[in-house]
């Protein structure tokens, strides 16, 4: 098995993710589980920015490692009364729960370690072989893992080819009525 820099950044990466998922739901105090809820989102992004989706690693960390997180912690804040406890309660029936997550997670490996079409380090040597040997990678599958931000902004914004321009600012007057009335919700109660 080759262990170069982004099996070790992955290994790194993927084991912050884990390991922050399981504070989320272990932590005692609700606002420390929704901390932690912003470090999963953000090695989430860290996932994809090996998957080579700059983008999508961008958005993440822009939209749920920051605007969830902080929505969500002020959520918490903003409906917590002041005479209930701040922890997290614990569930009786944890083990159900461990039960259904040790399944889920058998059931997601066992076709990834079975399936004939699974990637193995012997496939990848052929593919790496077969590159430099003088052939190479077709333009459309460069020109797409070069610039994939850029392609995504020619479909925003061109005015040549059909644009999203319009829906993209639908959706942003959606959240700017959901914004106001968050707050509006918010100055009654006061």
């Amino acid at each position: 098995m080759q262990f170069d820099i982004a099996s070790l950044f992955f290994l790194i990466t993927a084991a912050i993710l884990v390991g922050s998922a399981l504070l989320v739901v272990t932590m005692r105090r609700i606002v420390h589980s929704a901390l932690f809820l912003a470090v999963v989102f953000a090695a989430a992004a860290g996932i994809y920015i090996l998957l080579n989706a700059e983008f999508i690693a961008v958005v993440q960390v822009l939209i749920y490692a920051g605007a969830v997180s902080i929505l969500v912690l002020f959520a918490i804040m903003l409906t917590q009364a002041s005479n209930t406890p701040r922890s997290n309660p614990v569930n009786k029936t944890w083990w159900l729960a461990a039960l259904i997550c040790v399944m889920l997670g058998a059931a997601i490996i066992f076709p990834l370690t079975t399936s004939p079409k699974a990637v193995t380090s012997s496939n990848a040597g052929v593919a790496a072989v077969g590159t430099s040997a003088g052939r190479t990678a077709s333009p459309a599958a460069s020109n797409a893992s070069s610039n994939n931000v850029a392609r995504i902004g020619q479909l925003l914004y061109s005015p040549i080819e059909y644009s999203y321009v319009l829906p993209f600012e639908i959706a942003s007057l959606v959240l700017l009525v959901a914004i106001i009335g968050a707050i509006v919700i918010s100055r009654e109660d006061l």
